[in-house]
C-alpha cells in the first residue's frame, strides 16, 4: 500500500472539482426540468443533457473509485474528536456512494422507461440502456420506472442536502480550525502540515 501523501495528488483534485461541478450543474438542470411541461419545445435536450452529464458523472466517479483505492487519502488533522472523524469519514464513503448510485440510478430509470429510448450521449452517440427489462409489458417497466425514479430523486435530495454541510466543513477547517484540510484539495494552495 502505498504512503499517504499531505495532500491530494492532481488527479485526484480533478476528478473532485470536476464532477462536483457537475454534480451542481445536473442538480440544476434536474430541479429545472422538473417542472418543465412537456411542451416546452427544450425539455427533450434538457433532458437529454441532464441524462447525458450524469452518466458522465458515473464514469468519472467509478475512476476516481479505482484512482482512491490505489492512492490512499491523506490522514485527518491531528486532534480531531473521534466523533468528528468519524462522520468525516462517512461523509466522504456517502459522498462516493452518491456519485456512483445516483447516476446509476438515473442509468436504471431510463432504461426501465415504457418508451425505451437510449440516451443521445451529448449528440455524439446514442448511449444504449441496460437490457435488464428486456421482455417486460408496458405496465411492469411503469411500476419499476416509477420506483427507480423515486429512487433517483431521494438520493438526488441526499446530495443537495449533503453538499453544503461538506463546504461548510472545509470551511470550518480551514477559517476557524485553522488547519490544511481545504488547501489540500485546493491547486496551488501550500500545505503546512507534514
Amino acid at each position: 500500500m502505498p504512503a499517504r501523501a499531505v495532500r491530494y495528488n492532481t488527479v485526484a483534485m480533478t476528478f473532485h472539482w470536476v464532477i462536483a461541478a457537475l454534480l451542481i450543474a445536473n442538480v440544476a438542470l434536474g430541479l429545472y426540468m422538473g417542472d418543465l411541461p412537456r411542451s416546452d419545445p427544450y425539455k427533450f435536450l434538457i433532458v437529454q443533457t441532464h441524462k447525458s452529464i450524469g452518466l458522465t458523472i458515473l464514469v468519472l466517479s467509478l475512476l476516481r473509485l479505482g484512482w482512491r483505492l490505489v492512492n490512499p487519502a491523506p490522514h485527518l488533522p491531528a486532534g480531531m474528536h473521534p466523533l468528528v472523524a468519524g462522520l468525516a469519514r462517512f461523509t466522504h464513503y456517502f459522498f462516493y456512494f452518491l456519485i456512483i448510485v445516483i447516476p446509476l440510478s438515473g442509468w436504471l430509470m431510463v432504461s426501465a422507461s415504457p418508451l425505451g429510448n437510449g440516451t443521445n450521449y451529448f449528440g455524439l452517440f446514442i448511449w444504449p440502456n441496460l437490457g435488464l427489462f428486456a421482455g417486460q409489458t408496458r405496465a411492469q417497466l411503469h411500476d419499476v420506472h416509477e420506483m427507480l425514479e423515486t429512487t433517483h430523486v431521494f438520493l438526488a435530495w441526499s446530495a443537495i442536502v449533503l453538499v453544503p454541510i461538506h463546504v461548510a466543513a472545509a470551511l470550518y477547517h480551514h477559517f476557524l480550525r485553522g488547519d490544511d484540510v481545504l488547501r489540500r484539495m485546493v491547486p496551488g494552495m501550500n500545505v503546512r502540515d507534514a
